[in-house]
């Protein structure tokens, strides 16, 4: 186990558990069908961290991600990414990037949503770009449900999501996610965009 350590840096579990103790969160332990997960009471609320794999014929990947059910007040759903060098294509052929006037904001993500006053209105939190901003990678949404294989949601239930490629193994990267996660359910129920309900869902 040393040699392991000492070769690969600490384990998922090890950092994650770390993570519990700073968060005062509960560490879940998964079985066949589910892997651990961490779960975060905020509020109403409840934060949940875990990875899932999507295999791909001979190669599989590995995400991390953070998710966050809560009533959906008025149907305002956004997705939010870093720009790529395919960015511009897509531009090209017409895909949507919103802009909220904030310049270094506008040049460094693509914003899509349903109401463009409210992605203005959401994005006009210092906080919430701050937190972005730290993140070299970043993908968040809102979203309806999961799919076939996924968590059906009551009507009026919305998930607030956020994926990367990869497995997390960052303390500090770890702590500012479910911080932007805390900053943007805040910024949705002060917008009216949200309730502090809870939605009565496990995953």
């Amino acid at each position: 186990m040393g040699v392991l350590r000492e070769l690969f840096g600490p384990s998922r579990e090890e950092i994650w558990r770390q993570l519990c103790q700073e968060l005062q969160a509960d560490y879940i332990k998964g079985g066949f069908w589910k892997g651990d997960m961490v779960r975060v009471h905020f509020k109403q609320w409840t934060i949940t961290l875990d990875t899932y794999t999507v295999s791909n014929g001979e190669t599989s990947t590995t995400y991390t991600r953070l998710r966050a059910p809560y009533v959906n007040a008025d149907g305002f759903r956004f997705t939010v990414y870093r720009k790529s060098i395919f960015t511009g294509i897509g531009k090209f052929f017409g895909m949507q990037d919103i802009e909220i006037g904030e310049p270094w904001f506008d040049e460094e993500f693509v914003i899509q949503g349903n109401n463009t006053e409210k992605v203005v209105q959401f994005f006009g939190n210092p906080r919430i770009r701050e937190l972005m901003q730290r993140q070299l990678s970043v993908h968040l949404t809102v979203k309806d449900d999961e799919g076939w294989f996924g968590a059906t949601f009551p009507k009026g239930v919305d998930e607030l999501a956020f994926q990367v490629p990869g497995v997390i193994k960052d303390v500090a990267r770890l702590k500012a996610l479910y911080e932007l996660f805390a900053e943007s359910l805040n910024q949705l129920c002060h917008m009216g965009s949200a309730y502090e309900d809870d939605p009565n869902l496990v995953f």
